[in-house]
């Protein structure tokens, strides 16, 4: 039976995460618009939440995922990994940062008592780096850390949303203050850059990162064995 989750107070974060701009070429990933229901798919008995009516629909979905994983993990985790920004393979369809469609609907996997809600046309059935840290964190001892990206909005190559571009300096400074709102709605006390360029944006906010390799480009390997070295 899963275990009743501790209340968490998320009104800073929300706040933190919605003030946080996007230019022309980065997508909100997280503005609900009207907030109304939209048919959808739901993973467990979640609320039919669904991405089949525009923005609005699809940012419900993601918000009220991303809502549910927080609640979920977030009041036992003490470690923080982030990420530098959303891809559009994963974290753009679910809401929940390194998981795509094949993680987030996985029976065996590590939020298979999550009910979360599933977007009825995801751009992407799977991410290689979110079977990556997925994979690296069923070894994990102790709660699990939350995971977050650092620049919270989807930046692409216009015009084209389906496509990933480096978060610009002025963007990740513009996100920093989210992830330090993350961490005391959850009361998590370390963080661990996922990269070196989350690294450095955390240190310009002030926060003292652990930096680990990021899974893609060759350096699975290698993050997994970092990531193991801090369970």
């Amino acid at each position: 039976m899963t275990p009743e989750p501790a209340p968490i107070d998320l009104a800073a974060f929300w706040a933190a995460l919605d003030a946080v701009p996007a230019a022309a070429d980065a997508e909100r990933l997280f503005d609900d618009g009207t907030g109304a229901a939209v048919g959808g798919t739901a993973v467990g008995g979640g609320d039919r939440v669904g991405a089949g009516a525009g923005a609005g629909g699809a940012g419900a979905l993601r918000r009220a995922n991303l809502d549910r994983y927080l609640r979920r993990f977030g009041p036992a985790a003490d470690t923080i990994l982030v990420a530098e920004a959303p891809g559009w393979r994963g974290m753009t369809n679910t809401g929940v940062p390194f998981t795509s469609m094949r993680e987030l609907q996985d029976p065996d996997g590590l939020f298979a008592d999550v009910p979360f809600a599933v977007p009825e046309d995801p751009t992407a059935p799977w991410e290689a780096s979110s079977r990556v840290v997925h994979a690296a964190l069923r070894g994990w001892h102790g709660p699990l850390p939350v995971l977050w990206a650092v620049f919270p909005h989807h930046p692409f190559v216009a015009p084209d949303r389906l496509t990933n571009r480096t978060p610009r300096p002025s963007e990740v400074r513009d996100g920093a203050p989210v992830a330090l709102a993350l961490a005391e709605a959850v009361g998590a006390r370390r963080f661990v850059a996922v990269g070196r360029k989350a690294q450095g944006a955390l240190a310009a906010a002030g926060i003292d990162a652990i930096a680990v390799r990021h899974p893609a480009q060759g350096g699975a390997a290698r993050f997994t064995a970092q990531l193991a070295e801090l369970r």
